[in-house]
Order: C-alpha cells, then structure tokens, then sequence
C-alpha cells in the first residue's frame, strides 16, 4: 500500500443514511483500487478545494480509504485539522446508482470529501500516519478515531524544555525519559483544570450554542431541519436512479452529497451567537455565497423562508408538535378497492354467447331469398326449371389474449400480504374478460401497428361486421336536443326489426347517458312517456336494456356515434380449442428472484346468424333521416 496520511471508512454498509438511504455490501465494488479526489465538503467545482487524492478498497463491511494530502495551502491546512482531530468525518460522491426502493445496490464513486458531519454513521477516519519533521527520531504516530470518543492527540514536540534538558544531560537514557514523563504528566494534571475552564470559557460547542436560544428559536430550527429532510425525501422518491442521470439527462446528476445540507444548518446554528440572533444568521447565509445558499444550489433543497410569518411553528398556546401524539391512520380495507368501470355487461356478454370445443369455426350459408330459389308453377307440355341459389361461408380462425404480472420475492416477504398474490390474479382475470367482451362488442381500438392489438379477423366486433351478419340503422337528430333522439331512437329501433332474423328476442347494450334521456323522455304535456328501464325496454321490443360504458364515444369509420346494440349473445359463437381455455400460470424466476404471473386464452368469436344484430348510430348534420308517424 503507498504511504497515506490517514485511513478509515468512506461509507460502511447495511448503516440507513440521513437521506435515507442504506448501502449494500459490494454496492461499489467496481471502485476497488480507485484513485479519486480528496476535496473538502463535496466543493469538487473548485480546484483550490482539491486537498489530495484517496484510494478506494472494497470490504466485507465498506469501502475503506487511503487518504493523502497534497502540499497546497488547503491540503496543508486540512491535513493539520486531521492531525490535531477537529475533523473526522468522511462522506462520498457518487452516480450511476442503481437503486432499489431505498438500498444502493450499485454505484461509482467519483470523490471522498472531509467534512464537519457526514450522513452515513461509520463514514469516519479511523487512523493516522503522519510523519513528524520536529523530531526526525519519532516513529510515525497512530490512533484510532472511533464514532463519539473524544480522544486527544499529542505529539512529542509539545512537551516542555525540561523533558529535552532531561533527555540530553542523562546517561541513563531510559531512567532520564521516565523523569520527564513523570514531571511532564504531573505538570499537565496542574494546569488541566486551568485549560479546561479556559478552554469552556472561551470555546462554545454546537450544543452549547443551541442550549443558549429561547424557545422559538428552537422552534425554527426544528422546522428547518425537518422542512429539508421532507424535501430532500421528495426529491429521492420522484428521481429514477435505474441508469445514470448525468449522462443521459442532460447533467441532471444523480449523486450522494451526504453532508451538504447538514453542514449548512450546523453553520447557521453555529453562527447564531455571532450574528446576534438565528434569523440574522439565517439571512446571512441565505445570500449569494452563505452555507444555506450554497447547499441549495448543491443539492436542489428548498429551505424556507422562517422570517416570513407563515411559517410560524408555535401558536402560543397548548403542546407545539401535539400531532405527535396522533394516533395512525388505520386502513379500512386489508388491499385497495379497485377504481374501475362498471363491469355487469361483462357477464352478459361472455355467459350469454355460444361457446364450442373448437376454435376454427367455419360458417356456410345458403341464400335462398332469392326469385331463382322460389318454387314454380308447372305448364303443361313446357320443361322444368331447376332452382337456382348461392352458397357462401367465412371462416374464423383464433387469437390469444393475455395479461402478465410478476413481483420481486423479496417484496412480497417484506409486505406480509400473501393475499396480495389472490388480489392481482382477481384483477387479471376481471381484466381479461373485459377485454374479451370489449373486442366482441366493438373491437379493442388499438391500432393495426400495436403489438398488443387483437385483430377483427379473430374476435370479430358486431358493431363493425358485414352488413350480412349486423343491420346499420342511422338515428335522425329530429330537433336536435338529446331527448328527442331518444325518442327517435325508439322508433328506429323497432322499425329496425322487421330485417332482424336474429334467435329469440334480444338486448340491447347502450350508455347510461341514453338510457336516462329515455327514461327522461316526456309527451306535450310534460308526461314521462317511460318510468322504468323495463318499460324503455318493451318499447324497444328487447328483452332488457344493459348499460355499457365503453360504447360511450365511440364512432365509426363514417364519423357517426354509436348510440348502440341490439344482439342476442346467443348468436355469437366464441371457439376454444382443448387447453385454449382461461388459464392462470404460476412460475418463479430462480436467477431474478421474481414470481411471475401469466393468464391467457386463445378463441375465435364471430356472429354465426346473418342479421342478428342491429347497430344504431346516431345521424351525422348531413345523414338525418326522417322517421314519419
């Protein structure tokens, strides 16, 4: 290893930092052997702030560095604040993180930085190896710096001139050393309760500094350090560390500057007894140049303004910070409810429509509506005529539809919800049906070029089938308002009929917002013509009215809006081949730790009656059609 000037730890693992994050062991391993630069406080955008290098060593626990201090003025001064013991902190800067949720699982580490306090609690100095220019004959003096000791250092040039005079004018060189450590220990005893009372009078710590303030002082403080902690929460949550920010967004870097923040409260505090008060401090610092603004430019924080009244911590009166004491918000259900559309058509559809064991389906019809397919008469002495008609089929062929889902094993141990697995596959499932249904109804709407789309030639949508298999009826506007084609579309539905040849009598799949116009629909003197949906759907000649929030919106390639469907599921045929049922598969990803989830089915759907459904559109300004009494 290279001489070094001290050692210790730059970030030890499995420790949660201030920011909140915690570093796993191996987290920089690619770092092992690094030479990056030793700055102070993070300030690597200025050279002067350079104080050396630091080599990087990847341990079981951490990664340790070797640090050594160049000979600048910096580097002189920060290697003589080590030395004496003033400064023991360590922390790092970092990007290219991976993170997950809040443990740093990769990362590069592009500087060490001392600093007055780091935000990792094992980030310290942990030996010294400085050599000593007074006495040429003194070894390199060691020590360990553990978190919270206060430990002196002393080196041998500060003892006093007896213990010299001792040392030269002895023979007896060891009786001669320990004379004058006796008489240099019994001097130090003398004069330490002098220097100590000195030292109290004329020094104030941290804590001392803050002991001195009143209540509302306080009061700021606590709020600025919670106000920068909460942002600084923020900002970590709405950043995606899965890839390097810097490089790829434009210089947004994502990095680790543990002490920025703390460092600049810890100055404001420090400086409160200096500037008279907190809030002159406060402002101080706040200005181009001053620790908070610095920080702020530094780490992206916002720190608020505590002259502004607004941010008044205490009233004056009760307990400040009585909401502590809040009991938690208890959740009323075990898993969230889920927000979604109104799902009973669903059902209407998939357990009404004919279903066969076989997903090519092929339909054959013979057209026999023609004159050359009616029966004769016979003229005696004339010949016979065979009768004449056509034949035409369409097959089907099918299509798999599919949702996919996994998670992480470790967060579903750490969630301690086994019922969270049964919640998402009842999630999966109401899905897939909808979409089934959707793609029966009116086709899924995605694009041709999506991968994800479902093709109107497996699952063929009754709203956009051949004229041969749904009746296109256009509903006049009349006057124009809702309520009058409502009215209108009463009647168009049952004069649609008469070309129906569907099975038995049908429903009819609408929006809520059109069943209300109906039932909303008066007579010229202010009578409801329809009291309830049953009396909407005798009118119509259906056998029920079942709303359907997915037609809402909906146009055809024309431009027109679909008001809705009269079909009778029964007339739609879906095909399953053996195995191409619903199934729900289970499996677990040794080599990503992932349980992944997997429900699919492969069918067909068509209509297999021609003239089985009736699509009602509504008329466009230039297509209105007047229905006549």
């Amino acid at each position: 290893m290279p001489k070094f000037d001290f050692g210790g730890y730059a970030t030890k693992n499995d420790l949660k930092c201030a920011d909140g994050r915690t570093i796993r062991k191996d987290a920089f391993i690619d770092c092992d052997g690094m030479n990056v630069p030793l700055v102070w406080a993070h300030k690597h955008d200025d050279p002067a702030r350079v104080l050396g290098h630091a080599i990087l060593e990847n341990r079981e626990d951490g990664v340790y560095t070797y640090g050594s201090f160049n000979d600048t003025e910096s580097g002189r001064n920060a290697k003589e604040l080590v030395r004496h013991g003033d400064v023991r902190a360590l922390s790092i800067y970092a990007n290219q993180l991976v993170q997950k949720g809040g443990d740093v699982i990769h990362g590069m580490i592009r500087e060490v930085s001392l600093c007055l306090a780091g935000a990792n609690p094992g980030a310290r100095i942990e030996e010294l190896s400085f050599e000593h220019s007074i006495d040429e004959d003194c070894e390199d003096f060691e020590a360990l710096l553990f978190n919270g000791e206060n430990i002196v250092i002393e080196h041998a040039e500060e003892a006093d001139s007896a213990k010299e005079e001792a040392v030269e004018h002895t023979e007896d060189t060891d009786s001669a050393n320990e004379e004058v450590i006796e008489h240099a220990e019994k001097e130090k005893k003398e004069e330490a309760p002098v220097a100590e009372e000195t030292k109290k009078e004329s020094e104030k710590t941290v804590k001392d500094v803050f002991d001195s303030m009143n209540e509302e002082q306080k009061n700021v403080v606590y709020f600025m350090i919670g106000q920068a902690l909460e942002n600084e929460k923020s900002d970590e949550e709405e950043k995606e560390v899965s890839h390097n920010l810097f490089e790829n967004n434009g210089g947004n870097e994502e990095y680790l500057a543990h002490a920025a923040m703390t460092d600049a409260i810890e100055t404001v505090i420090k400086d409160g007894q200096r500037y008279g008060s907190l809030r002159k401090s406060y402002e101080h610092h706040m200005q181009e140049g001053g620790a908070l603004a610095h920080a702020i430019d530094t780490t992206g924080l916002t720190v608020p303004d505590v002259t502004n009244a607004a941010y008044k911590v205490n009233p004056g009166y009760g307990i400040n910070g009585l909401e502590y004491l809040f009991p938690e918000a208890r959740e009323l259900n075990d898993l969230p409810e889920f927000i979604k559309r109104d799902t009973t058509w669903v059902d209407v559809v998939l357990n009404g429509v004919k279903k066969t064991p076989f997903a090519r389906v092929k339909t054959t019809f013979a057209n026999i509506t023609e004159d050359e397919a009616r029966a004769k008469g016979y003229l005696k002495g004339k010949m016979k005529k065979e009768e004449f008609f056509s034949l035409m089929k369409r097959e089907t062929t099918p299509t798999t539809i599919y949702k996919k889902q996994r998670f992480d094993r470790d967060d579903l141990i750490d969630l301690a919800k086994p019922q969270v697995v049964a919640w998402v596959k009842t999630e999966m499932r109401m899905m897939l049906n909808e979409e089934l249904a959707r793609a029966i109804l009116i086709g899924d709407g995605r694009l041709a070029s999506s991968d994800d789309k479902i093709f109107e030639d497996k699952i063929r949508p009754i709203v956009s089938d051949e004229n041969f298999f749904t009746i296109k009826e256009t509903v006049p506007l009349g006057g124009g308002t809702d309520e009058e084609i409502a009215k209108n579309l009463i009647k168009a539905a049952v004069r649609a009929r008469k070309n129906y040849k569907g099975t038995g009598s049908p429903l009819f799949f609408t929006t809520e917002s059109w069943l209300t116009e109906m039932l909303l629909a008066e007579d010229s003197i202010g009578r409801r013509l329809y009291e309830t949906k049953a009396s909407v759907a005798a009118a119509m000649r259906v056998r029920d009215v079942v709303p359907c929030e997915l037609l809402e919106n909906y146009t055809d390639a024309n431009g027109r809006e679909l008001i809705g469907i009269i079909v009778n599921p029964i007339d739609y045929n879906v095909g399953t081949d053996k195995g191409g049922e619903v199934n729900m598969f289970d499996d677990f990803d040794i080599d990503y730790n992932q349980f992944k989830y997997l429900i699919e089915t492969r069918c067909s759907g068509a209509l297999i009656k021609p003239y089985s459904a009736i699509a009602l559109f509504k008329a466009s300004g230039n297509n209105n059609p007047v229905i006549t009494e």
